[in-house]
């Protein structure tokens, strides 16, 4: 587990369990609120306000945050949602939703949904009254939040879809909880940046071999492979080459082309690293994969054609590394994904021994372990042909530079997301690779005080 908190997510049972080993001071509550004030006072100018208070915390907090206001020459009004009528709502600019934080396991009452419903701007504790603060996922109805406050640690649904986009912008709020209370709750979930993985720095007395051989298998159509292939030198492998035993026309002067069968090329021992499946033809990727993953030396990522070539009979996959599937290979694979992504990808990750990254706008990094992170920095100028297997080569070359599975993982989705947002709008598949040494000296800038430990 990496050794330090500050990226940790806690879900809502383990966030109820922090509170409690600090003692759920007032002084927290008092803090909590003057946050959710202080955030409000800095993007709204003073309003009408309705505060809708609920029996627990969140309650309490949405209290002192009305107090603050009015300290502030705001008009606030505090009700418990029994008590408030649609009339209320009419006459508020503003509505704070301070009902149920995350840790609400129903779905709303139909009368607290349609305040919610109808509040002209909302700004929500903690989330999003409705929301699952572990899944990211409605209980049925949850509002739009213009803003949401939380405190100590996010949440993953803060983080997932839906959930990501019905908080507003999310405000973290240091409230003074004590950092020594997150050390007997252990978190496994984190959010992924720089401060989850050491990138690999080439020593002076390096050359090409050091890192080994990265391979990426062919097919008739090399397009794929071609992308993975420049990904990988970008990221820093020493040498690149395409496997394909047809002539291939190269994309660069630099990518080697080997026409060896497989079998030959296994046979020398630098050639520790392989990307398997884009555009390889599931026929070849079944015959690769199963030669692939029979030496448990080397370091295998599988996607596209080597997934689907594994349909319904993941446990084919045990020797592979990293898988990267999207959400229609990784069903194919595993099953319906259902609505707790997070639980489907460490399910996926323990069956198969890899690495899991779930492909998405948030996407999942799972390791069989059940440590997770969750992906928040790529844009959705992602979501275009070919840049999975960018991904794909980025993270074997990380890899073969000897970075473990998971931190190579974490650290490609998020080198990943960092240049197509330095690529912008119009962003094509073969743009990225230009763009990952950038994204990679951002990741060695990551400020030191962020990092575990």
């Amino acid at each position: 587990m990496p050794n330090g908190f500050v990226t940790a997510l806690l879900t809502p049972a383990e966030m109820a369990q922090a509170d409690h080993l600090a003692n759920n001071t007032p002084a927290l509550m008092e803090a909590a609120g003057r946050a959710v004030a202080r955030a409000i006072l800095r993007r709204f100018t003073p309003r009408r306000t309705l505060v809708l208070v609920g029996p627990g915390n969140n309650g309490g907090d949405g209290r002192v945050a009305a107090r603050h206001l009015a300290r502030a020459g705001w008009a606030v009004k505090c009700l418990p949602p029994t008590d408030a009528t649609q009339a209320d709502i009419s006459r508020a600019a503003l509505v704070i939703d301070a009902l149920f934080g995350a840790g609400l396991s129903r779905p709303l009452e139909d009368h607290s949904a349609a305040l919610l419903q109808a509040a002209p701007a909302l700004v929500a504790i903690d989330v999003p009254s409705g929301l699952d603060g572990a899944t990211g996922q409605p209980l049925g109805f949850a509002p739009q939040a213009a803003l949401t406050v939380t405190f100590c640690r996010k949440k993953p649904g803060h983080l997932l879809y839906p959930g990501r986009a019905l908080c507003g912008e999310l405000v973290l709020a240091d409230i003074g909880l004590p950092a020594q209370v997150l050390a007997p709750i252990a978190p496994q979930t984190f959010e992924n940046t720089p401060a989850l993985f050491t990138l690999p720095l080439r020593a002076p007395t390096a050359h090409k071999f050091s890192a080994g051989e990265l391979c990426v298998l062919s097919g008739a159509m090399p397009g794929a492979a071609r992308l993975a292939a420049q990904a990988a030198r970008r990221a820093g492998a020493g040498i690149v080459s395409l496997a394909a035993a047809h002539p291939l026309t190269l994309p660069e002067p630099g990518i080697l082309h080997r026409q060896a069968p497989l079998s030959t090329l296994l046979q020398d021992p630098r050639r520790q690293s392989f990307v398997i499946g884009p555009g390889l033809g599931i026929p070849a990727a079944a015959q690769a994969l199963a030669l692939l993953t029979a030496r448990p030396s080397l370091h295998i990522v599988a996607d596209a054609d080597a997934l689907t070539a594994c349909a319904d009979t993941p446990a084919r996959l045990r020797g592979v590394s990293v898988i990267t599937p999207h959400e229609g290979e990784f069903t194919r694979l595993f099953g319906p994904i259902g609505p707790d992504r997070l639980a489907a990808a460490r399910a996926a990750a323990r069956l198969t021994g890899a690495v899991v990254v779930l492909k998405g706008p948030a996407s999942i990094i799972a390791a069989p372990d059940g440590l997770a992170a969750i992906n928040s920095n790529a844009p959705a100028s992602l979501a275009t042909g070919g840049t999975g297997d960018v991904l794909s080569g980025l993270i074997c070359a990380l890899l073969a530079q000897g970075m473990p599975a998971f931190q190579a993982a974490c650290a490609g989705v998020w080198l990943h997301g960092e240049a197509a947002t330095l690529a912008g709008e119009g962003l094509l598949a073969e743009d990225l690779p230009a763009h990952i040494p950038a994204a990679l000296r951002r990741a060695r800038l990551h400020p030191v005080t962020q990092r575990p430990g």
